[in-house]
């Protein structure tokens, strides 16, 4: 069907590759590009019969006529935005030069502020329109598949969404005693910086890890679990028809928590560079450096994680509570991919938000977050190509 050109060649990128891959009817060409090409090589070797032809190349991100070269050069169908989330606005930037399609994962936030907002993003939307291309904020798990969840939800479950509650469970064990599962800049990043809900028109702030709380995750059992901001909040609060909170919270082991208030403490986490030896470091890039990489975690995880929505609304005048989920094993997706749990749940999403694009069914020119779109075709491909969702209808509720 056609062409598309992947940016990034960390664990994320490794499993869309994969998937696409494997659907070679639309995905007849890709390009890795990355500012490391030899990491895009050695992607391209693990992939050898594949149908889909498969081509590298080197990019900075950074640099919005370098990607624009390189857009012109391969003339893709759509671009697929794997970087970091620094590199957002250069990339979209370079789509909108070109008139190509663009698709990510994760928003933008400035590198030198620890800060989640659409806003940078959204300033885009009349650009997009205009030049008649369609721009998808967020298709990767959380964001991506909660707001897909969500948007289901809606159409199919609820007259009005009044309470939801996205829960992030990983309860896979890679054997070391401090690692991210992904790129651990951000990881860190997100988890140390303030919590936040959206509750009555309004933002409320926390203190990182100030709000537990202990569920019961089915195929998982009991995790703790801690309230944090994420930019699935900032979205469907303005989607979401009758909503009147918004919680996200994610479980952390208490290895993983003495670890990060450790470095906390020491500095290491910290964004804001320093001399050393008379050079400029930023301490948390230089934690990074030292880290496991999470690309490297596949092999020795074990577990699941259990990733999905808690609704309360009403149909029909009737109150309703409604679950919505996916459960995913971490040897499974390591023995289809090569890839731990928490890649290929942002890996596959990806995919599956691009096909949707190429193929026609979610183009709309302009910027939209991945709720704005019908769910069920991205529903059904879950099912498909790797992430089914299971339901309940008697949730136990978050308090």
């Amino acid at each position: 069907m056609g062409k598309a050109l992947i940016i990034g060649a960390g664990g994320v990128a490794g499993v869309t590759v994969h998937k696409c891959c494997q659907n070679s009817e639309v995905f007849e060409e890709i390009m890795i590009a990355s500012r490391t090409k030899s990491k895009c090589d050695a992607l391209k070797e693990k992939l050898e019969g594949y149908k889909t032809k498969i081509h590298t190349a080197q990019v900075d991100a950074d640099n919005v006529s370098e990607i624009v070269k390189l857009i012109d050069l391969f003339k893709p169908d759509i671009v697929i935005n794997l970087s970091l989330p620094y590199q957002d606005l250069t990339i979209m930037e370079a789509c909108l030069l070109t008139r190509t399609h663009y698709l990510d994962t994760a928003n933008y936030e400035p590198l030198d502020t620890a800060k989640f907002e659409y806003k940078w993003q959204w300033e885009y939307r009349d650009k997009f329109k205009q030049a008649g291309i369609t721009a998808v904020l967020g298709s990767g798990f959380d964001p991506g598949v909660t707001g897909v969840f969500s948007a289901y939800a809606q159409k199919h479950h609820f007259d009005e969404i009044h309470y939801l509650d996205i829960l992030d469970a990983n309860a896979g064990d890679h054997g070391y005693p401090f690692a991210t599962n992904f790129n651990p800049e951000i990881n860190i990043r997100e988890v140390s910086a303030n919590g936040s809900y959206w509750e009555n028109g309004k933002w409320v702030e926390t203190q990182p890890m100030e709000i537990k709380r202990v569920y019961n995750f089915p195929q998982i059992g009991e995790e703790d679990m801690y309230l944090l901001h994420h930019e699935e909040l900032e979205s469907l609060a303005l989607n979401l028809k009758g909503i009147k909170r918004i919680r996200f919270f994610m479980t952390f082991g208490q290895s993983y928590l003495t670890h990060l208030t450790c470095l906390e403490n020491v500095g290491m986490t910290s964004i804001k560079p320093i001399d050393y030896n008379g050079m400029k470091i930023v301490p948390l890039q230089f934690l990074k450096a030292v880290l496991p990489d999470p690309a490297s975690l596949g092999p020795r995880t074990k577990g699941k994680t259990n990733i999905g929505c808690i609704f309360k609304g009403i149909k029909d005048g009737q109150e309703k509570t409604y679950y919505l989920y996916n459960v995913c094993d971490h040897e499974q997706c390591y023995t289809e991919v090569g890839s731990q749990a928490i890649s290929y749940t942002t890996g596959v999403p990806a995919m599956i938000g691009a096909m949707l694009v190429m193929d026609g069914t979610w183009q709309m020119p302009g910027v939209y977050n991945v709720e704005e779109f019908d769910p069920d075709p991205f529903m059904d491909a879950l099912n498909k190509w790797g992430l089914p969702w299971q339901e309940s209808f008697t949730p136990d509720m978050v308090e």
